[in-house]
């Protein structure tokens, strides 16, 4: 399973790598790999080898997260399958959310905390649901963050209602999110940029800011094409409105939004991406975007949406 970058690298470096994709502590990312501490310790410190068995899981899982595994057609639509078998015992799922405010409060608390922890606000969970549900004000966080989660609740909350109403997912519905995310945040709330802008960490271009208003509506066309495959139309839709990265800020939680959008309106859960996932969910966005593999980010969506339902199962 190894290539030949991967074979020159020392398994403490694997390790490294697997480490911060994953955001796991030592302790946890052996018992991932199914070895006690102490073994997994001697491997870091170079002290032991790992055997066959345990070196096949370590690039295995080194090749995950890295974005260069090859997911087998089959089982990625196993897993589409199960989604799709989920949904089917929902006669309503956007109705279950609006007549439970227990879960509806989770999936804002969720929603709201993961989306804006990924790009870098400071909040925690317990920060956010008592700015949320207590109107509590932190003196130790910025007006900015907490804003930043009010807004994000708002703007769920249009949404959801928004897919009751079987209102349709267009250009629109895309500029009024951003005018209520960005709200007394930004002076362009609910404007495309109007300036070019680089995607930071990644070489990709983005698109000229004069083409945004032909680009979006171009990719809201499809949005609304009758699928049996929501989970790779939403991460095709998703990949091409990230790349074109439209706003001059909020790209990631707006192409979220959206993304949830089209699952709620084909009756899926809500996708729940965790901000601990945030390195493996841009590795495998860069990979579709790059190389127009989409298959580790609809895998990635596919292990998203399953923690949705589980909200919806009170699990």
């Amino acid at each position: 399973m190894t290539n030949l970058a991967t074979n020159y690298m020392t398994i403490r470096q694997k390790l490294e790598i697997i480490q911060n994709r994953l955001g796991l502590t030592q302790t946890k990312l052996a018992e991932k790999l199914g070895v006690s501490f102490v073994t997994f310790n001697s491997w870091w410190n170079d002290k032991s080898k790992p055997r066959s068995k345990a070196l096949s899981a370590i690039d295995g899982l080194f090749l995950e997260v890295t974005g260069q595994k090859i997911i087998p057609t089959d089982q990625l639509t196993a897993k589409k399958e199960i989604l799709s078998t989920q949904s089917y015992q929902h006669k309503s799922i956007i109705d279950e959310i609006l007549n439970h405010p227990d879960i509806r409060d989770q999936f804002i608390l969720k929603l709201t905390y993961h989306s804006n922890s990924i790009e870098g606000s400071t909040l925690t969970e317990p920060d956010t649901a008592a700015i949320l549900f207590d109107n509590v004000a932190l003196p130790n966080k910025s007006l900015t963050e907490q804003l930043e989660a009010k807004n994000h609740q708002t703007a769920l909350n249009y949404l959801f209602d928004f897919v009751s109403k079987k209102g349709k997912i267009d250009e629109n519905l895309v500029l009024k999110l951003h005018s209520i995310l960005m709200n007394g945040i930004r002076p362009d709330a609910g404007s495309y940029r109007n300036h070019g802008v680089r995607i930071t960490g990644v070489d990709l271009p983005t698109a000229n800011h004069m083409s945004i208003h032909k680009l979006i509506p171009e990719i809201m066309l499809t949005v609304n094409q009758k699928t049996k495959d929501v989970i790779a139309l939403s991460a095709s839709v998703h990949a091409k409105f990230e790349q074109i990265h439209p706003f001059s800020d909020g790209n990631g939680r707006i192409g979220r939004l959206l993304m949830n959008a089209m699952l709620l309106s084909a009756n899926f859960a809500p996708a729940i991406i965790h901000q601990e996932q945030k390195r493996l969910y841009y590795t495998y966005l860069y990979k579709a975007q790059t190389k127009e593999d989409y298959s580790q980010l609809e895998n990635f969506f596919c292990d998203a949406v399953r923690d949705g339902f589980k909200i919806l199962g009170r699990k």
